[in-house]
């Protein structure tokens, strides 16, 4: 590294004559500050040059207006398998908590630590319009797989804490980039590709926690290192399949450009995503809680969960797919009827009749997902990864509100009135949904 160091900023002879300790001192400081002087020029020119490149590259000889499957896949797949190890987290804690003595308040810390990087989405977003950040997507899996594999390595809080934060930034390198990527090579099935990506990231919440329990208690916690590899082959993968990609807009828009739909756009989407909010985790975050306090065993309420989640994973895979001939406002107000519809007929139903109705309930309020990111990709399409950073970031500042709420109203009325209430909350994001703009055809475009 100090041999790199030294390349770059010192001509190669004064190089040979500083390792044989001959080299000025004065000389050493000037060649130092002269190459630091002219570094941004340089910096500017490379990007510049690295700008050009991608631009000539062209996608694969096919139509801009098809599903490019051959490269839609390995994103989706790379999405399955990076957020496998981030599902992975809540079955670590536990483990954790035993090994280094840590209270539920840490580990409540913990887990916002991890999100915390998610505020930085809507600039990884600008980035990625203005430069090509294919590589953020391509090593994303790779180092969140390092990242999570070393947590059992971890002697103490400040540990852990730093592992998780820099989890949270690799996260938000590969979710504010890799929608938008698929949206540009998803022709005009924008909703289909973003039903294979959000459904990929369903499954793997259903998977990912299986692996951890599996991995434990055959490694144990120490040797949980070993799952690292799958990370780093689906890396390998997405270099092959994406290294001619570019994931930056030809014509990337600005800031000022973003304002008018931020009004038109992101006010509406606003509402229908916080009254949405409050229904979504109560039936994944507090439905063992809810199972329990009804009298269900440990096994039936986590099967419940499951259920949701395999529901979840069918919904996303249809909502967007669908919202591409049925409309994207159509299948949000069909998904918000049904899915308030479903929750009040889960309060009055018992025995064996409760697994349709979770089946029900997981594929109307949890499938929502791909049609609100086909929404901004449509509206968007010079600054999709802004777009998807925006609402990436909406929906991380408004879940740990919602997640208070139900708590707090849990603990004074019972979380079944709150399950109650919560059908009836998202049936008021149905004006926000019929504000929201029409197909990008009838509006104007950023």
């Amino acid at each position: 590294m100090v041999h790199l160091f030294f390349c770059i900023f010192i001509p190669y002879k004064e190089y040979l004559v500083v390792f044989n300790y001959k080299l000025n001192p004065h000389r050493l400081i000037e060649s130092i500050i002269g190459k630091l002087w002219h570094l941004p020029n340089k910096i500017d020119s490379v990007t510049q040059q690295v700008e050009m490149t991608t631009k000539t590259i062209p996608l694969a000889h096919t139509n801009a207006d098809d599903f490019q499957t051959e490269h839609v896949l390995p994103i989706v797949g790379a999405h399955f398998v990076h957020d496998i190890y981030t599902a992975a987290v809540p079955v670590l804690l536990p483990a954790l908590m035993a090994k280094l003595s840590l209270s539920l308040t840490s580990v409540g810390s913990l887990m916002a630590i991890m999100q915390l990087p998610a505020l930085l989405n809507p600039f990884i977003g600008y980035l990625a319009d203005k430069i090509s950040l294919r590589y953020f997507v391509i090593l994303a899996p790779a180092v969140t797989a390092t990242l999570i594999s070393s947590l059992g390595f971890a002697s103490n809080y400040i540990t852990v804490a730093i592992i998780l934060f820099a989890t949270g930034v690799s996260v938000a390198c590969f979710h504010a980039p890799a929608p938008a990527m698929i949206g540009r090579i998803a022709g005009k099935q924008v909703g289909k590709g973003m039903s294979f990506y959000m459904a990929a990231g369903e499954l793997a919440r259903t998977i990912g926690p299986l692996l951890a329990v599996w991995a434990i208690s055959i490694w144990t916690l120490d040797g949980f290192y070993r799952i690292v590899l799958v990370g780093w082959v689906a890396t390998f993968i997405l270099y092959l399949r994406l290294r001619d990609i570019p994931a930056h807009m030809e014509q990337p828009g600005n800031f000022r450009s973003i304002l008018p739909v931020m009004r038109n756009l992101f006010l509406p989407l606003f509402f229908v995503v916080f009254f949405r909010t409050f229904l979504r985790e109560s039936i994944t975050t507090y439905l063992p809680i809810f199972m329990k306090s009804e009298g269900a065993s440990l096994w039936i309420a986590g099967g419940a969960l499951s259920i949701i989640e395999l529901a979840a994973v069918a919904g996303a895979l249809a909502s967007g797919t669908v919202s591409d001939w049925m409309g994207r406002k159509k299948v949000l107000l069909a998904a918000t009827i049904s899915a308030a519809i479903f929750m009040l007929i889960f309060l009055n139903v018992e025995g064996w009749l409760l697994v349709p109705v979770l089946l029900a309930l997981g594929f109307s309020a949890l499938s929502t997902g791909p049609v609100l990111l086909a929404m901004v990709q449509d509206h968007m399409p010079n600054n999709r990864a802004v777009g998807n950073g925006l609402l990436l970031m909406m929906m991380f500042l408004l879940r740990p509100v919602a997640l208070l709420a139900i708590g707090i109203l849990g603990d004074r009325f019972g979380l079944q009135q709150v399950y109650y209430w919560s059908a009836l909350i998202m049936l008021l994001s149905i004006p926000a949904i019929l504000a929201l703009p029409g197909s990008p055809q009838k509006s104007k475009t950023v």
